[in-house]
């Protein structure tokens, strides 16, 4: 329900395109990690990722679950909490393997957190934790970057500027672009691994930071129709 309500939503608030790499066509039991930079991306890239077929299981931080109306839909829907800085951190990582045994791709976030930046620019994705390495060593299973940019002109800054952004984003209509990577197996060695995809969603991200800089998604846009 929830990507629906996005791929519904998005549009409405900017122009959303999406690209991939020839050939990436995510297999089920895939994780996918994209770039984190504001509170929007889980919207804007569920609703890409939609557009390829995928609904995958989120792992976001446990205080969504507290929202009134959203945590009881991410709770429904199977998502998964993620305790930070508690006993109950690697939850997340067990209750993510079960859900890839059982066939459903699970959506991450490798930096697990938002960056202490105020404007609205892009930037490289920072310093990935080990998360997505250890799931992927345990679990074995593909991992597809997910690049994506534009969502900080959704909403950045204060509370303020961010309820401000949200509101007017119907009229600004920003260029929102998200770009799938190909699938790629990391190495057993965590460190490396963690680096591994860091470099892979970089490389997505600079694929999606290009179409929204140069304008090519709002020329994307117009031709679809979007």
């Amino acid at each position: 329900m929830l990507s629906r309500i996005a791929a519904a939503l998005v549009p409405a608030f900017g122009r959303l395109t999406v690209t991939a790499d020839p050939g990436a066509r995510p297999s089920t039991g895939s994780i996918l990690v994209a770039n984190h930079t504001s509170l929007a991306d889980p919207a804007v890239v569920v609703a890409a990722l939609r557009r390829h077929g995928i609904d995958p299981v989120i792992l976001a931080t446990a205080g969504l679950w507290r929202v009134p109306l959203l945590g009881p839909a991410l709770r429904r829907e199977g998502h998964i909490a993620v305790h930070r800085g508690t006993a109950r951190a690697a939850d997340s990582l067990d209750a993510a393997a079960v859900a890839l045994a059982s066939g459903r791709s699970v959506l991450l976030y490798g930096e697990g957190g938002l960056p202490l930046r105020r404007d609205a620019g892009e930037s490289a994705p920072g310093p990935f934790r080990s998360g997505l390495a250890r799931l992927a060593a345990a679990t074995g299973a593909p991992v597809v970057p997910v690049g994506q940019a534009g969502s900080r002109r959704l909403c950045s800054g204060s509370g303020a500027k961010q309820l401000a952004g949200v509101f007017t984003a119907p009229l600004r209509r920003p260029c929102l672009h998200v770009h799938i990577g190909s699938p790629l197996h990391l190495p057993d060695r965590v460190p490396e691994a963690t680096d591994r995809a860091r470099e892979a969603v970089t490389a997505a991200w600079r694929t999606a930071a290009s179409a929204v800089g140069e304008g090519a998604c709002a020329a994307a846009a117009r031709r679809l129709g979007r």
